[in-house]
């Protein structure tokens, strides 16, 4: 069974003011076929952390670790990481011009398993996914992302997680502007990848409604670069109904 663990973890980012630590050890195992939602107002940290499992070079690991399986990923390139099986649905997908969608799909897929698969299983495994996820086949032949809207493009990042299948999955922020019809197709796409490989799930978000269409075994709430709280999924509905007050107030006073 495959594990991903994040130990002590402690990272910074550069500013204009100069280095800023933003997490200040983060402790979180996720075990595979587990959804974990992470929870927590904005500038506390959520999203970093995202970037850090990644690989983003914007951020530095200062200390803590971050393993896979037992192997250590924080040494890894980014293109290690989505080898070994990490994958991340970003917040605001970026634009590829000149690269159409069947292609990098083709070419991510490549990459990650170590060779191309079968053209014609390929081309079916394609088509049932955009149609699940209600996309237009001539979306295939449009270049990534641009011109899509943001729900278009939010649909695009599961497509690809349903065909790279990874074994841990990190969402930041996927419900982000979306309302509640692409809210639900999304969510369903989500909820079909994990059932269809049974991979781990690393979700965070602002609000609970997600939440709602993608049920967590674990909510974390994540406060000043640190997990302030842990509990099931009734925290989430507590978080509902009191918001983060009495978590901000109590890490002024720390």
């Amino acid at each position: 069974m495959s594990v991903l663990e994040i130990k002590d973890l402690h990272v910074s980012v550069e500013t204009d003011q100069g280095t800023k630590q933003i997490l200040h050890g983060v402790n979180l195992t996720i075990n595979e076929g587990e959804i974990h939602a992470i929870m927590g107002p904005n500038g506390s940290g959520k999203s970093t952390l995202a970037y850090t499992i990644a690989g983003h070079p914007k951020y530095t690991v200062d200390s803590g670790s971050i393993l896979l399986d037992g192997e250590e990923v924080t040494t890894m390139t980014v293109d290690q990481r989505a080898r070994a099986g990490l994958f991340l649905a970003m917040q605001y997908p970026v634009e590829i011009p000149g690269v159409t969608v069947t292609n990098f799909l083709r070419t991510a897929k490549t990459a990650i398993d170590g060779s191309a698969p079968p053209i014609r299983t390929w081309i079916k495994d394609v088509r049932e996914s955009m149609k699940q996820l209600r996309m237009d086949k001539s979306f295939a032949e449009r270049n990534v992302n641009e011109g899509f809207s943001g729900g278009e493009k939010k649909r695009n990042e599961i497509l690809q997680l349903e065909l790279l299948k990874p074994k841990f999955a990190v969402l930041d922020e996927t419900d982000s502007g979306l309302d509640v019809d692409a809210l639900k197709i999304v969510s369903e796409g989500v909820n079909r990848a994990k059932e269809n490989t049974g991979l781990g799930l690393l979700l965070i978000t602002h609000y609970t409604r997600i939440l709602r269409y993608i049920k967590p075994d674990f909510v974390h709430v994540f406060v000043d670069g640190r997990i302030a709280e842990q509990g099931g999924p009734e925290l989430a509905d507590r978080l509902e109904d009191e918001g983060y007050d009495r978590f901000l107030t109590e890490s002024n006073v720390g």
